[in-house]
């Protein structure tokens, strides 16, 4: 060819096109299964260590009445620690996670009832930090995935 040419190499596109199809078809279970387990720790400690809502916000004390009832060392929302040991992921559906409870009276833990005059102690929910960290295993798995 006389003149001028423009010479375009395509080898690197195989191994993108590689890396793409790869991307398409993964399925988010495994990064979800992790960030289900993270939350699952985040819930536990705040019940057990931070004893305050994902706002910071710290719980209402027990009544000295009701406090009078408690044995050994309990301390809120820990009692038999039924609570704390049914926190878990669930998969509800294949592209999401929730953590929670299924014990009848974690609702009324997370929300209150004013007609028992149970104060609300929200235990489920993401803090600043907590938001953060589920970022970074969201990022790490990315990072996993395109060096790959």
């Amino acid at each position: 060819m006389n003149g001028a040419r423009i010479v375009i190499d395509t080898s690197d596109l195989d191994r993108l096109q590689e890396r793409l199809d790869r991307i398409a078809g993964i399925g988010f279970h495994d990064v979800l299964e992790t960030i289900g387990a993270v939350v699952e720790s985040q819930v536990r400690r705040r019940i057990s260590d931070d004893q305050e809502a994902p706002d910071g916000t710290l719980w209402a004390d027990w009544t000295d009445a009701y406090a009078k009832t408690r044995h050994g060392n309990n301390s809120l929302l820990m009692g038999e620690s039924h609570l704390i040991d049914s926190i878990a992921p669930d998969f509800p559906f294949k592209d999401s996670v929730e953590v929670g409870s299924n014990l009848i009276y974690a609702g009324t833990q997370q929300f209150g009832n004013d007609v028992l005059g149970i104060p609300a102690r929200p235990y489920l929910g993401l803090s600043g930090d907590d938001e953060q960290e589920i970022t970074a295993v969201i990022e790490d798995w990315i990072e996993e995935l395109l060096a790959a």
